[in-house]
């Protein structure tokens, strides 16, 4: 029912849905016959799907080595997660992780469900790092042994300036966009990055996921480990997990801003590291997270729900991004569409409220510097925008009739596909109502359904 919702809201997802859909199927099937290829781009895909098809679109060598760079990188951050650990255990290990990619009998107990099979089956990771390029493999430790030493630093070190929030981000994240910056420059496809405007990439997607994770991270098990800055909630809360409680949800929406605004810092840089990139396979695979970061930011930004559940960017309008990420000026007109966005949330009465317009508008006067904001349909004008109660009712009535149809005069398997694929349901009823000729769009809904099989 909530996708049938969603796309009842806005039916121009459901294209881009359909064509992510087939391409995380076809990326499925390109996955290596190998054991350990083979377990690395399956893990891929468990842990981060959106993130898996972007990185299949790189090149055979630069994919292979992004596939691993991720998954060591994934499999050090799950070491960290665990608060199950025994610190005297943890601590060890993260120091030590960078020597344990080359130790292809290696592996650890730790992490749940996917994470665990990661874990339990590292030994295939440290395989496929063995057969990169030596250069390859010599950037993904220096950043494997610097991210291990950072983290191990904060497993005893609470974040309490903004100084310290900084500083951890770098270690997990920022790290990241300097790692991926040399791995690019010794593919010979990219100039190397400046480390600051590199570490900037990291740190604006790490701060949006700390953000958004707020709820999720404070009601960890055993005990919960949190990295919103003391200097930034003290000033609202005495405790951090106070932010939770709806007595205090006037107080939880002002640290929230004030969190976001913090993050807003990092665009300029993000937007300048973008804007030289020359490969259009890389420019994508950075492009699209920086995209659903700023879009993620400004779903957060004056939403009480990141204490009561998970937000996250609708599957239609992620699937939008994915399609629609082409080029620079597709970036500069998502980054000016959600900020506009964002500005319009603003509360003029937000302690950091002019801040905030300050850095919004800062960033839309470099997206529209570019000169292509006028030159292209925007994907989020609309957000709002919903259907009334007689245009559902209608709607469900029709593909009460559709399903009556199908069942009386169709073979079994279409049947099947009709009642279990939602999305093939509801792309189909929402097009009647834009086509007169209801049996030659009944033709093309067949044709489409034997696609899919």
């Amino acid at each position: 029912m909530r996708i049938l919702k969603e796309a009842l809201e806005h039916p121009d997802d459901l294209y881009p849905l359909w064509k992510l859909k087939i391409a995380t199927k076809q990326a499925e099937k390109q996955i290596p016959t190998e054991s350990h290829w083979g377990f690395c781009y399956s893990m891929l895909h468990k842990v981060s799907r959106s993130f898996a098809l972007v990185i299949q679109q790189l090149g055979t060598d630069l994919r292979d080595t992004v596939c691993v760079f991720y998954l060591v990188l994934r499999a050090l951050d799950t070491v960290e997660d665990d608060t199950s650990i025994d610190t005297m255990v943890k601590i060890p290990i993260l120091m030590e992780f960078h020597r344990h990619i080359y130790d292809p009998d290696w592996h650890f107990e730790c992490g749940k469900k996917e994470y665990k099979i990661l874990m339990d089956q590292f030994q295939h990771v440290s395989t496929a790092f063995l057969e990169l390029n030596d250069s390859y493999q010599e950037a993904i430790e220096d950043i494997t042994m610097k991210m291990g030493a950072g983290m191990a630093k904060f497993i005893c070190k609470e974040v309490d300036t903004i100084k310290d929030y900084d500083e951890y981000c770098h270690y997990v994240a920022g790290l990241v966009g300097l790692g991926l910056s040399n791995l690019f420059n010794v593919s010979g496809k990219e100039i190397l990055f400046p480390e600051s405007i590199s570490n900037s990439m990291g740190l604006f997607l790490q701060k949006t996921n700390i953000i958004r994770d707020y709820l999720e991270d404070i009601n960890d098990t055993p005990k919960s480990r949190m990295f919103w800055p003391r200097e930034i909630w003290s000033k609202h809360v005495d405790k951090l997990e106070d932010l939770k409680h709806k007595e205090n949800s006037e107080k939880a929406v002002e640290c929230l801003n004030a969190m976001v605004t913090n993050a807003l810092l990092h665009i300029e840089d993000c937007l300048k590291y973008m804007s030289n990139l020359r490969d259009p396979a890389i420019f994508k695979f950075c492009a699209i997270p920086q995209v659903m970061a700023i879009g993620t930011l400004t779903l957060c930004y004056n939403n009480i729900e990141v204490f009561r559940g998970v937000v996250k960017l609708r599957r239609g309008l992620t699937a939008k991004i994915i399609d629609r990420t082409k080029t620079m000026a597709d970036v500069y007109g998502a980054f000016y569409d959600f900020s506009s966005l964002l500005k319009s949330k603003v509360n003029l009465k937000d302690p950091n409220a002019h801040t905030t317009i300050s850095r919004i508008e800062a960033t839309q006067k470099i997206c529209r510097d570019f000169g292509t904001l006028d030159k292209r349909k925007s994907y989020i004008a609309g957000e709002q925008r919903s259907y009334g109660p007689a245009l559902v009712a209608f709607l469900i009535v029709i593909l009460a009739i559709l399903y009556a149809y199908f069942s009386a005069n169709q073979p079994t398997k279409i049947r099947s596909l009709l009642v279990h694929d939602a999305n093939a349901e509801v792309q189909f009823f929402v097009k009647l109502l834009r086509y007169r000729n209801r049996d030659y769009l009944l033709v093309k809904y067949l044709r489409m359904i034997k696609t899919m099989e």
